[in-house]
């Protein structure tokens, strides 16, 4: 039988919402996501296949609409996917508060963290020219991602680069996975990284000086937490 069999109001929720990976498609949607390549970005590790019913699954459900353009589909929240907009702020806040598992080895992936950097870049702040950033990983485990990739940021846009885009490297980022991770999430703070060798910056100083302003941080980073939870 699929499904819980109850008419509680919960249980039908849970239904549509309670399904594997289903959470994680809203709070792409949510957080600006249209294309199916943009939602498979923020969900690495989900099958093309298994994206595809559970899109068809969410629009049979009323929870989001689809429209078709010259290349591709755009997905968008029905109102009542926007609805569910309380619930992932809730499920998120919660994680960041009481979780203590967000920077363990089988969580770490470059591909997630570098799309989070992007998405959560202060482009205002940004010189008025093109920046190159590199990033160099360490500690990377196996199958989540690759060692190293580039930021191709201007005011106008900002792309993620899994292989070299050709531009001359203006800035260097090298950091462990998992520290950096940390900074991202609001545990560690930039300046702490510094100190503790787990972030460094190469390139011209007024560049290295600006980069940490233009970290957004995780949406949840400023969540407060009891003091066992942080460093978690």
């Amino acid at each position: 039988m699929h499904g819980y069999g109850q008419f509680c109001p919960v249980a039908v929720a849970c239904e549509i919402f309670a399904e594997r990976w289903t959470p994680l498609i809203l709070r792409e949607l949510l957080a600006g996501s249209r294309r199916f390549s943009e939602i498979r970005r923020g969900m690495p590790h989900i099958s093309r296949a298994l994206l595809v019913q559970r899109l068809r699954y969410l629009e049979d459900a009323g929870v989001i609409e689809s429209r078709a353009l010259a290349r591709g589909r755009e997905y968008l929240l029905s109102r009542a996917g926007e609805e569910f907009h309380g619930v992932i702020e809730g499920l998120g806040a919660w994680g960041q508060r009481w979780s203590h598992g967000r920077a363990t080895t089988q969580n770490l992936d470059v591909k997630l963290l570098i799309w989070n950097v992007r998405r959560r870049l202060a482009v205002d702040r940004l010189p008025e020219r093109r920046v190159v950033v590199r990033f160099d990983f360490r500690g990377v485990p196996a199958g989540r991602g690759p060692a190293t990739c580039w930021l191709v940021t201007s005011r106008e846009e900002v792309d993620v680069c899994l292989t070299d885009p050709g531009f001359e490297v203006d800035l260097v980022v090298s950091a462990d996975l998992a520290g950096f991770t940390k900074v991202w999430l609001g545990d560690v703070s930039f300046a702490q990284a510094l100190r503790l060798r787990t972030v460094r910056l190469e390139g011209p100083r007024d560049l290295v000086r600006a980069f940490p302003g233009w970290l957004l941080l995780s949406h949840f980073a400023g969540v407060a937490r009891p003091r066992a939870a942080r460093a978690s």
